[in-house]
């Protein structure tokens, strides 16, 4: 069963710098607050644990969340996480995927493009450190396989639901970016009950065609990352299927924007307010 297509426009996609949003924060708004989970250690393994504010008065659900490449001490993943916490009232347990090793960010901010204005040695200078940066995330990722993450993930969900075995009588799983392909290979278990990604990255038809659980997609239009024929591809045998799924796609959007962060343009905001809405949702909506 799937939900209706809604589609944003997509005039200005190119101005925005695919890949950067996934492996540097974006500016918090003034209002962001300050995270109130702890890290603990489950399955032996670093874990941001963000509880709802009544727990365990009130019966709760396991959420696992799994990050962008930015990783656990993200002041923005941590926010994040608190917001299905708080909005969702779920028991929310983000695992460092990385071993202390999160992606090389070389800067905090976007890319800024090259004016015109700059001195050709300017120019060159920038090029070639958006060289070197690529490179870095090259062989970053080339340390972070799905056969090295994956198991992390597995003995993370299995300590949790030891640990919090109060909240465990159904687990979700959210995923970001990086995180989102492995939202995909749990769905193909049994392991949740449903889950949600937004913008995953290397997600391939495969990864699509495994899935059995329920998912949500927020997609971005145009995006290099998570290509407009895999997804529609991967949206036509879903459908053909009748697996239970939603898409959404975004457009005049970076790649990494649902991610809690503070954009200029009121459109990106909107979105961002509207993926994070579609994505609670769809996990309320299959909680029993």
């Amino acid at each position: 069963m799937a939900s209706e297509q809604n589609t944003l426009p997509a005039e200005g996609l190119g101005g925005h710098v695919m890949g950067e949003h996934c492996t540097t924060d974006s500016p918090l708004p003034s209002d962001a607050g300050t995270p109130y989970g702890e890290i603990i250690k489950l399955g032996n393994v670093d874990c941001y644990v963000t509880k709802p504010p009544d727990y365990p008065h009130v019966n709760s659900k396991l959420l696992l969340f799994l990050t962008n490449g930015v990783g656990l001490h993200s002041k923005n993943n941590q926010l994040q996480a608190d917001y299905y916490s708080k909005e969702g009232g779920f028991l929310v347990v983000m695992p460092d995927l990385f071993d202390g090793d999160p992606a090389p960010t070389a800067g905090a901010t976007k890319t800024d493009e090259i004016t015109g204005h700059e001195s050709v040695i300017e120019q060159l200078k920038t090029k070639a450190a958006e060289g070197i940066k690529l490179l870095m995330i090259d062989l970053w990722l080339a340390r972070h396989t799905p056969e090295k993450t994956y198991p992390i993930i597995l003995s993370v969900l299995e300590a949790a639901k030891e640990e919090f075995a109060d909240a465990a009588s159904q687990v979700f799983c959210v995923g970001y970016c990086f995180g989102g392909k492995y939202v995909l290979k749990l769905a193909s278990t049994a392991e949740i009950t449903a889950g949600a990604v937004a913008h995953g990255t290397a997600v391939t038809l495969e990864d699509i065609k495994a899935v059995v659980k329920p998912v949500s997609f927020v997609c971005v239009e145009g995006d290099a990352l998570f290509p407009d024929d895999i997804r529609e591809d991967g949206r036509k045998y879903l459908q053909d299927n009748n697996l239970e799924h939603e898409m959404k796609v975004y457009g005049s959007v970076p790649h990494g924007f649902a991610v809690m962060g503070s954009y200029d343009d009121d459109l990106i905001q909107q979105a961002q307010k509207e993926a994070n809405a579609q994505m609670l949702d769809w996990l309320i909506s299959h909680e029993t």
